[in-house]
């Protein structure tokens, strides 16, 4: 098969889901970049054009493993895919990434806080890959940077579910590392933003009808994504 970047609607949703989970998140983000930051020799962190280089380095190795988590979860498609399986899987997927999206809108809105305990699913392989990052501190290298940020991708994290859910209804497994590199990249502005740029998104993001108009978004994504016959943009190349 060759390989074609085609344009759909999981790429653009995915980027976008990137954004505004990065303004929810920001604490949590804000907090693992902290302890990149402090964990660097004083005369890099004081001087920003020697840091921009490991945090580069840390969030391309997150977005790494963003993109890898996407291509174990495209598999799926070709599991429902197997003639014993009498069920039309795409359709399938399809229902359960929008439901999970929907739910999602709902908890970043405020209206469903119990969608918190779905980081649960990722916590027991947590266990295992958080004293791993942790021996990579103090950071001494870009190396050790891009490793820190590939096993702190891996943080349980229900935002980062939910765009695997999406990633699950890319169409293949090439699609699904595309759709959650466009959500890695989404996710940047906010963690690579310093100083008045952190400040001013921390308080976007605890602005009840930001939250709110979040939410929404979310769940009109998750409805566009169930049914993409009718989204009024949709483009068959870039």
């Amino acid at each position: 098969m060759d390989f074609q970047l085609t344009f759909t609607t999981s790429y653009l949703f995915a980027f976008v889901m990137g954004i505004f989970s990065s303004l929810h998140c920001i604490g949590m983000c804000g907090s693992i970049v902290g302890m990149l930051t402090f964990s660097l020799d004083s005369r890099i962190r004081e001087n920003k054009k020697r840091l921009l280089p490991y945090v580069l380095s840390y969030n391309f190795g997150r977005i790494c493993s963003y993109v890898v988590a996407g291509l174990m979860v495209g598999t799926l498609q070709y599991v429902f895919r197997l003639p014993i399986l009498n069920i039309d899987g795409y359709r399938v997927l399809q229902s359960f990434a929008s439901a999970f999206m929907i739910s999602a809108g709902f908890y970043i809105a405020g209206w469903f806080p119990k969608f918190a305990y779905i980081e649960k699913i990722g916590a027991q392989l947590w266990t295992y890959l958080e004293p791993i990052g942790r021996k990579l501190i103090p950071v001494r290298s870009l190396n050790k940077a891009f490793l820190f940020g590939t096993i702190w991708g891996w943080l349980p994290c229900g935002l980062v579910y939910t765009a695997l859910a999406l990633s699950a209804t890319a169409g293949d497994f090439y699609k699904s590392g595309i759709t959650m590199l466009a959500f890695g990249l989404g996710t940047l502005p906010a963690v690579m933003g310093v100083g008045i740029i952190t400040n001013a998104l921390s308080r976007i993001s605890r602005m009840q009808k930001m939250k709110s108009l979040i939410g929404i978004f979310f769940i009109s994504m998750a409805i566009l994504s169930a049914f993409p016959q009718i989204y009024p943009m949709r483009m068959e190349h870039f």
